[in-house]
């Protein structure tokens, strides 16, 4: 899941993009070098907020040939991902403060023929994943407390990343998720990141879409 040897990839966010014109936004961070589309579902139970459900999903597949990794904030996460997975979908992650039966989950969407990830919240420990070994193909660290784009950035979880290679030898990806930044990007990197997941940074950018991607590889040293 990561970009080329040696550097972080950039999956950009559409939670911060405009709906209005998605797929154009979404083109243009494919033009300047993102590798990678992440997708926040969330149902209004797990977090507070309602965002987007397979439907966007495949216009996203339609707008984009890059991998789409579909992050579900949601309860019962196993009701939806065969929904997602025609959708389209290159990688789905669930949350383990979401699922009951999350080896199960995770493997139904190995079976699927999907990357499957595991997410943690800030105040979850690295060690509630240990028994995932076997059916987690990656990891998303969220670096703040899901839910809304433009939150601060919560370094205290960037210790995880080591302890979740520990656990998980065979992880293929990392990811940090949230408050990711020019500002914020080094320190995702310089502890062991592979994948950065920004939305704000890039899709809300003064600078524009291209620029703000082109800001934030630089900042990664990637």
């Amino acid at each position: 899941m990561s970009g080329a040897p040696g550097r972080a990839a950039i999956a950009a966010s559409v939670l911060s993009a405009d709906f209005a014109a998605l797929g154009e936004a979404v083109r243009a961070a494919q033009r300047a070098g993102a590798d990678r589309v992440h997708v926040d579902v969330m149902d209004g139970h797990f977090v507070p907020p309602i965002t987007m459900g397979p439907v966007v999903v495949e216009a996203l597949r339609r707008a984009t040939a890059l991998p789409l990794d579909v992050h579900l904030m949601v309860e019962h996460p196993e009701r939806h991902i065969e929904a997602f997975a025609r959708a389209g979908a290159s990688t789905i992650t669930v949350h383990v403060e979401a699922a009951v039966h999350v080896h199960r989950v995770l493997g139904a969407i190995r079976a699927l023929g999907l990357q499957a990830g595991v997410a943690l919240n800030p105040g979850t420990p690295a060690d509630a994943v240990a028994a995932l070994a076997d059916v987690a193909d990656g990891a998303v660290v969220m670096s703040v407390n899901p839910g809304y784009a433009g939150q601060a950035f919560i370094a205290s979880v960037l210790p995880k990343i080591g302890r979740l290679r520990t656990l998980l030898p065979a992880l293929a990806w990392v990811a940090v998720d949230g408050g990711i930044s020019p500002a914020t990007a080094p320190a995702a990197v310089a502890a062991g990141a592979d994948v950065l997941v920004a939305a704000s940074a890039i899709f809300r950018a003064p600078e524009g879409i291209e620029a703000a991607v082109a800001r934030l590889r630089a900042a990664a040293g990637a």
